[in-house]
């Protein structure tokens, strides 16, 4: 499943364990050798959010969708994405050498699961997520194709909108 351009500069971190999620696109992991905790949001993906903040209200305006339908969205995003994976679990983060932190510092990254799955394709191919046009990144035109498929075939959360 994973399609990493072996030619890119990219950054592998081993040895995490994942404790905590945070919502459709992001997670909490546990160094196992240091302890140290890392946010990490997942690179080039954007799940609804499941809190009430700017971003609803900014989302609510250019999708001209309700706030509430919005979180009730971010919630089954964040619900699709715990039932992928266990808390306890190790991963793989690997990161791309241009796009290491997001704008509040946290790490960004690709989240590959010990039998190979990558957790942000599996967010866009499922349609609990969409590409994360914002910033580039390696990934961005083939989850923009995945994307496509999934509003199409209307999985996930385009079973319900067709754009979130």
């Amino acid at each position: 499943m994973k399609h990493f351009n072996a030619n890119e500069i990219t950054i592998k971190k081993n040895l995490l364990k994942i404790i905590m999620f945070v919502d459709g696109d992001g997670i909490i992991l546990e160094d196992i050798i240091s302890k140290r905790k890392i946010e990490v949001r997942f690179l080039g993906i954007d799940a609804p959010e499941i809190n009430y903040c700017d971003k609803i209200k900014k989302d609510e305006k250019e999708l001209q969708t309700p706030a509430a339908l919005l979180i009730k969205l971010g919630f089954l995003s964040f619900e699709f994405l715990k039932d992928q994976v266990n808390l306890g679990d190790f991963c793989t983060l690997v990161q791309e050498q241009n796009n290491l932190f997001d704008k509040y510092g946290r790490l960004l990254g690709y989240l590959v699961l010990n039998d190979g799955r990558v957790l942000n394709e599996i967010m866009i191919k499922e349609g609990y997520a969409k590409p994360y046009n914002e910033v580039f990144c390696e990934m961005l035109p083939l989850y923009q194709e995945w994307n496509l498929q999934a509003k199409n075939s209307q999985k996930g959360l385009y079973a319900i909108v067709n754009k979130f």
